[in-house]
């Protein structure tokens, strides 16, 4: 199968640091090579993959300061030259959620959307004008029934269970991990805020975007003491697998409805459980009182990391194992691929054969 793979350019391929979206689709990428895919990945050429790449910009532009309003030209170049190819593949798999829409539309080779994002008020309206794509959700919560759009499938995000050593017990003495954005959706605040009820040491690391400057320096950075709650900044993939491997548990105390959290699969392929917020696809992640804890308040979270010794380490790993592999989901994308390119073919062939249908004669005028 000719396969076209799409991701944003703001990192690139896999990810340095920061960059779930990006990990996703190198790991999807690179077992779709292996498994004898003609596959093309359109990215950032810094980037690092066996598929052959097509470089949308030289280097990732995120690092580089570039701002959205120019790296919009940058998108719609990169969409231009995949669309005014599409004829060279047999599908072309978008990682660009509402961006794509609209070039898709006009495209004869079939396209799938995997939303890697939540639904915006902005973006409600655009996918409302196209409501016939193909759609792939990363977590059943993130579909919303109510606007009447096309999901053909919800595909888990995967990790490399393989890159992810196993920890069967935490450092001593214990501490919590916090990774992730430093901003309100993230919730670093409210993690903060867990260990200083607790008395126990934080270690947080994620990066700091500039619209999330002002909430860092006002609600995080006053508290950060290098001590009891220590700032890393943005770490490496290599920095943060020991960092969550350690911790006795990760807090994710999101305050949005997260379409899927790369990071509690990873926590827990390490061995960490993780004590979450019930928001999003925490619940489909987590298996409450198995591999962590699903709270509601702050006051849950504390309770929960009390009964933390309840949790079995490798009880955590094998839950990721068993669904959020590599294999699972590449099997998953193949499904949607051949349903989608044999949806596009029965389209075509029922449009043939009613051309080929004969007609009757017009005799009303003889």
């Amino acid at each position: 199968m000719r396969v076209a793979q799409v991701t944003p350019l703001w990192e690139q391929v896999p990810p340095l640091a920061y960059g779930g979206t990006e990990m996703v689709v190198s790991l999807l990428t690179e077992e779709l090579v292996r498994r004898g895919h003609q596959v093309t990945l359109f990215a950032s050429g810094d980037s690092q993959t066996q598929a052959l790449l097509e470089p949308g910009c030289d280097r990732a532009l995120r690092p580089l300061g570039v701002l959205p309003p120019a790296y919009a030209g940058y998108e719609q170049r990169q969409l231009g030259h995949v669309f005014g190819h599409a004829s060279d593949f047999d599908i072309i798999h978008s990682h660009m959620d509402a961006a794509a829409l609209a070039p898709t539309h006009h495209s004869q080779t079939p396209v799938v959307h995997t939303l890697h994002g939540p639904f915006t008020a902005a973006s409600e309206q655009i996918f409302g004008q196209y409501r016939q794509q193909n759609l792939v959700t990363v977590s059943r919560s993130q579909q919303r029934p109510e606007l009447g759009l096309n999901y053909v499938a919800t595909v888990y995000n995967a990790i490399a269970l393989e890159q992810f050593n196993f920890y069967p017990q935490p450092q001593a003495p214990p501490y919590l991990a916090f990774l992730g954005r430093m901003s309100v959706e993230k919730g670093p605040h409210l993690a903060i805020a867990i260990a200083q009820r607790l008395g126990w040491p934080l270690k947080m690391a994620g990066k700091v975007d500039a619209e999330d400057q002002a909430f860092f320096d006002r609600e995080v950075a006053p508290h950060i003491d290098g001590e009891q709650i220590v700032y890393l900044g943005e770490v490496s993939q290599s920095q943060k697998k020991p960092l969550i491997g350690h911790a006795t548990a990760t807090l994710f105390p999101i305050t949005w409805p997260e379409p899927f959290g790369l990071v509690m699969a990873e926590s827990m392929a390490s061995g960490t459980p993780v004590v979450a917020m019930a928001l999003g696809s925490a619940p489909e992640v987590v298996a409450h009182g198995e591999t962590g804890f699903l709270c509601h308040s702050v006051e849950d979270c504390v309770a929960a990391v009390g009964q933390i010794h309840q949790i079995s380490r490798q009880a955590c790993r094998d839950h990721v194992a068993l669904n959020f592999g590599v294999g699972r989901m590449v099997d998953g994308y193949e499904a949607v691929y051949r349903a989608v390119i044999g949806q596009r073919d029965r389209s075509v062939s029922e449009t043939r054969d009613r051309d080929m249908r004969p007609r009757r004669p017009d005799l009303s005028s003889t």
